[in-house]
């Protein structure tokens, strides 16, 4: 089995956590185009607008790890649960976009708990040298991240309104929140603590606790930031319908879920760190595909090309954030949720960053050359992973002495 026995129901509940987190997450890219049509926001402001989530979710994500450490498991992830209920309850309830920062703000703040629970969650049931649970369980937000946005594209084709989704997805976190208090959450155990004579200082000095970061900040912004334009980018730069647009979102979003449901088999065979490497290439040649194609030509049939590359890019992208995450915590397994919880805050930033970035430059020069922006940052997570690989062997080898 993917975790011990005693812990399947725990694994099962948080499976159905992670899907709606990844539902949350993708939400609003899918809705972008409704947004621009029905609201007349810009560029610059659907990216504010990201960017405050993004804020409240880097924020969250590391300082949500110092807080599990204190108090606890199950306290964390409630209060992250009915953080995203309230928030998606009044989002776009109106069109001012400073109060729509704000609530997405809050929106984010409970996303990063949410993430940093279920990661931590997911490595003590799991132990050292795995990463077929972690693969697993983002798999769960693969599912979430290809239905909703697949719903959204069948609501607006029927015309319904597509607010309505946030208000049915919020009092989906609100029943869930209610069912995860009667999961076994303490069967877990707690963090260990610095181990002796060490301090927060010595996770500083570790290379490895920066490569994580760093390299979840590329990714995520790149990930996000795909799933957050792709709708658009479609839409702009080969002419398709908002429907098909929306439905790119859940195309890419498919890929990864059958890399992260795929690859886990993959893994009895064949080690974590060559497939990371391996599908990091597969992610980087795909974007610059669907970028090339789109500065070269437009019309249905580049946007059929380009389709099959978003797919590709999902299945690129599919395990690097869950091998990336059990690496680092195997490096650290005396502060988990701390180490952890800064390399998420690295993914967390990224998906700060990088809408503010691209929102920008498709202002000035357009969305091609935003997604060139993506295709350029998705050869530095190639460069990244590498790094962390080799620190990981490093690391054993000196072990072994």
């Amino acid at each position: 089995m993917i975790v011990e026995k005693r812990f399947f129901p725990l694994y099962i509940g948080l499976f159905l956590v992670f899907a709606l987190f990844g539902i949350s997450m993708t939400v609003i890219g899918a809705t972008l185009p409704k947004i621009f049509a029905d609201y007349g926001w810009s560029y610059t402001t659907a990216g504010a607008v990201i960017a405050a989530g993004s804020i409240g979710y880097f924020l969250s994500s590391y300082l949500a790890g110092i807080f599990l450490s204190a108090m606890g498991l199950r306290l964390t992830v409630s209060l992250a649960l009915i953080l995203i209920f309230g928030g998606l309850e009044f989002f776009a309830k109106t069109r001012i976009p400073w109060l729509n920062m704000l609530i997405y703000f809050i929106v984010g703040i409970g996303q990063g708990g949410i993430e940093l629970s279920v990661d931590w969650a997911v490595l003590r049931m799991e132990g050292p040298g795995g990463g077929r649970a972690m693969s697993l369980m983002h798999g769960a937000f693969s599912i979430g991240a290809f239905v909703g946005p697949l719903i959204i594209a069948i609501l607006i084709s029927a015309q319904m309104q597509w607010t309505l989704v946030y208000r049915g997805i919020g009092f989906l976190f609100l029943a869930i929140a209610i069912f995860m208090q009667f999961m076994p959450l303490t069967a877990l155990g707690k963090d260990k603590g610095h181990a002796p004579g060490k301090s927060r200082r010595d996770l500083f000095q570790h290379p490895a606790y920066w490569l994580g970061f760093f390299a979840l900040f590329v990714y995520v912004g790149v990930e996000m930031g795909i799933s957050n334009w792709v709708a658009e980018y479609f839409v702009s730069v080969f002419g398709a319908p908002i429907p098909t647009g929306t439905f790119m979102v859940s195309l890419f979003w498919a890929g990864l879920l059958f890399g992260r449901f795929g690859v886990p088999v993959l893994q009895q065979f064949v080690k974590r760190e060559k497939i990371l490497i391996a599908l990091s290439a597969l992610m980087a040649f795909s974007v610059f595909a669907i970028t090339i194609v789109g500065f070269a030509w437009s019309g249905n049939i580049a946007g059929a090309i380009s389709g099959i590359f978003v797919i590709f890019s999902g299945i690129g992208c599919s395990i690097i954030y869950p091998n990336v995450m059990s690496i680092i915590g195997d490096f650290f397994p005396h502060t988990q949720s701390e180490a952890v919880g800064f390399a998420a805050m690295g993914g967390g930033m990224g998906s700060f960053v990088f809408p503010y970035i691209m929102s920008n430059i498709a202002a000035a020069w357009g969305i091609r050359a935003g997604f060139l922006m993506y295709a350029v940052f998705s050869l530095v997570i190639v460069g990244l992973n590498i790094a962390l690989v080799r620190t990981e062997s490093k690391r054993g080898i000196a072990a072994q002495k």
